[in-house]
């Protein structure tokens, strides 16, 4: 018998990848390329290293593993990771409300992001064209993924994650 708390987490992944699955935009498919490790020291202005929550820059996820979850269909993984901000969407208001946008990383593979702002703030003054850094958990659908648990854990049962935009992290 699952718990509570892991009938909860699936009923909001379905609705998140559901709610994504209408995302394929002109020019924002996915190409997954060789990945490589990306210029990591890019990164260091991204994020607020005061709080240390983040560890250090060399912490990031190799892009090769979200490559690999996505062309061998695999999810529950959890990255830390950057990319350019393509597209901002709608806020998804059913259910818990999460915030959306799609970020293309270095790869060449978009994720849509789904932060949950009944958990979390609304990162202020998303733009396309910026950088954005996250941790979260990887789930995968045809699209290129979600990233989802972009938030702490108010029962302290997940691994906490962030959204890190304009010098202040969102967690």
């Amino acid at each position: 018998m699952q718990s509570a708390t892991a009938l909860i987490r699936k009923s909001i992944l379905a609705l998140l990848i559901a709610g994504s699955a209408g995302l394929m935009l002109p020019g924002c498919e996915n190409k997954p390329a060789s990945a490589d490790k990306g210029d990591l020291t890019s990164l260091k202005g991204l994020t607020d290293d005061s709080e240390d929550r983040q560890g250090d820059v060399q912490d990031f996820t190799d892009l090769s593993v979200l490559t690999d979850a996505f062309e061998n269909q695999r999810g529950n993984i959890q990255v830390r990771q950057t990319g350019t901000i393509i597209k901002t969407l709608p806020d998804d208001t059913n259910g818990s409300r999460h915030q959306r946008f799609i970020v293309r990383l270095s790869s060449g593979q978009s994720v849509l992001i789904a932060h949950n702002i009944d958990l979390a703030p609304r990162v202020e003054g998303i733009r396309e064209g910026s950088m954005i850094s996250f941790s979260g958990e990887y789930e995968w659908n045809n699209k290129g993924g979600v990233i989802h648990w972009t938030h702490h854990d108010p029962q302290s049962q997940h691994e906490g994650g962030w959204l890190a935009y304009n010098g202040r992290k969102y967690e």
